[in-house]
């Protein structure tokens, strides 16, 4: 009986689509020693048997000039469409003699990692060959992820995602409470991609009106409006075909929205105060801490732009999924931020408050609080006392309970106490309060209460329901 091959030993399988036979029987005669070469001569028979195949390719090395009709790359593109839509592991190369400007960035914006033109020599398509198919191997490690810390259920199951996702050529759409990582889990996105070597530009949507915002993502002609001195590129043109992280994506104006579904459409957009259309091999990845699908019943945000966002999509965990980290990041960021070795420690009931606390800021809150710690004790050990006044959820005074004890036993001890309504009545208060103080401001007020500004929203809305 045969000795099964382990997954390491095998040939990677490439798939050629090609209808020159003399090329592809060359092609299959210096490549078989290195890889299981399937064969193919037009888009039908391609996937007849990719469907036959129990395994997606490693690898395809495409034609554009396909039949029926071999001089256009109509056939060519729509192979390479298909295959990045149905196998995103599989990496596509085109080999093609049509290999003008607009042929390449069109391949590469719809998931072609690598144009060779034809003629080429052999050895140069071993080399790109064996190039990306290294680069498959180490993106799939997920060792790959940097700056994700902590071993709980919740971290493990976003850095598989991650490792999944990282090579589709997809958008990603990350959600998730802010400060709790959005903006990391992006970029380990482009770490444990074939992109890694290539630009990660973050552009944060909410920092710019209409007409600026838009001049950041496409650029602008000299001239083009008031202020337009010179012509400069915008993100897309300078990240290339690397990645763009759209950060605060739902702030993006309605009018420029459209724009931007036709980048990731068929990525052709246009520089402000220009006619001719350029083209983008950008790989997007947009980030919210806002409920996108409500924001499209609002009427805020297109739906077909949604949809085409998240065709793909990532919640990163609060810190509150993910309690078992807490002391682990604690370490981590100690050691970042201590380079003396003179770093705090906790005492017990400290370490108990640590463990139990929700921080509301998420991991950009537990850093800060961390920073805080660092600067005011070094080399001591911090009290609960002490703690509990770096702690944004906080806010009331350490000897609150001591002080208002009376009261609360007195309330206790009343026949129709019920702990639900005392705290929904301490909880509206607090807000009540908390937005007198600044004059109404939201976002100002979710700050003060430790809670990001789309919780308040909820909270407020579950009072008013209940009224």
């Amino acid at each position: 009986m045969a000795q099964t091959l382990e997954k390491s030993d095998r040939k990677p399988i490439l798939l050629l689509v090609d209808d020159d036979a003399i090329i592809s029987d060359s092609l299959e005669y210096m490549l078989e020693n290195e890889y299981q070469v399937m064969r193919a001569s037009d888009r039908q028979s391609s996937f007849e048997l990719l469907d036959a195949m129990t395994q997606a390719p490693e690898l395809a090395l495409v034609d554009l000039g396909l039949p029926p009709d071999i001089h256009t790359p109509d056939e060519g593109l729509a192979v390479i469409k298909q295959i990045s839509q149905q196998y995103p592991a599989t990496r596509v190369l085109v080999l093609s003699g049509q290999d003008n400007q607009e042929n390449m960035s069109l391949a590469k914006s719809i998931g072609a990692v690598d144009f060779i033109s034809k003629p080429c020599d052999i050895a140069e398509i071993k080399a790109r060959l064996k190039k990306h198919s290294q680069q498959k191997n180490e993106t799939q490690r997920s060792d790959q992820i940097e700056g994700l810390v902590g071993q709980s259920e919740a971290i493990e199951l976003l850095r598989m995602q991650i490792t999944q996702l990282a090579n589709s050529p997809y958008p990603v759409l990350i959600e998730g409470e802010s400060g709790s990582g959005k903006e990391i889990t992006a970029k380990n996105l482009h770490l444990c991609s074939f992109r890694k070597s290539k630009p990660f530009l973050t552009l944060n949507c909410a920092a710019f009106n209409g007409e600026l915002l838009e001049s950041q993502l496409f650029g602008h002609a000299k001239g083009s409006f008031t202020g337009a001195t010179e012509t400069k590129k915008g993100f897309f043109e300078e990240a290339g075909s690397g990645t763009l992280l759209l950060d605060e994506v739902a702030d993006i104006p309605l009018d420029l929205q459209a724009k931007l579904l036709r980048v990731l459409e068929d990525g052709e957009f246009y520089r402000i105060g220009e006619t001719r259309p350029r083209h983008a091999s950008t790989r997007v990845l947009a980030a919210t801490n806002k409920n996108l699908y409500q924001a499209v019943d609002l009427g805020n945000f297109r739906e077909d732009l949604y949809h085409r966002l998240s065709v793909l999509t990532i919640l990163v965990p609060s810190l509150q999924q993910r309690s078992d980290d807490k002391l682990l990041l604690l370490e981590h960021f100690s050691h970042q931020v201590v380079s003396d070795g003179h770093g705090f420690s906790l005492d017990q009931d400290s370490s108990a408050l640590w463990e139990e606390y929700s921080f509301p800021g998420n991991v950009r809150e537990l850093r800060n609080i961390v920073i805080r710690l660092s600067t005011k004790y070094p080399g001591q050990t911090v009290r609960s006392e002490a703690l509990m006044r770096e702690m944004n959820g906080l806010r009331l005074d350490i000897n609150i309970l001591s002080e208002d004890e009376k009261w609360l036993k007195k309330t206790l001890k009343n026949d129709e106490f019920q702990l639900d309504q005392v705290l929904n009545r301490l909880e509206k208060k607090f807000i009540e309060l908390a937005l007198q103080r600044h004059h109404g401001n939201m976002s100002h007020a979710a700050k003060m209460l430790g809670i990001n500004r789309t919780t308040l929203y909820g909270r407020i809305d579950r009072f008013e329901d209940k009224n």
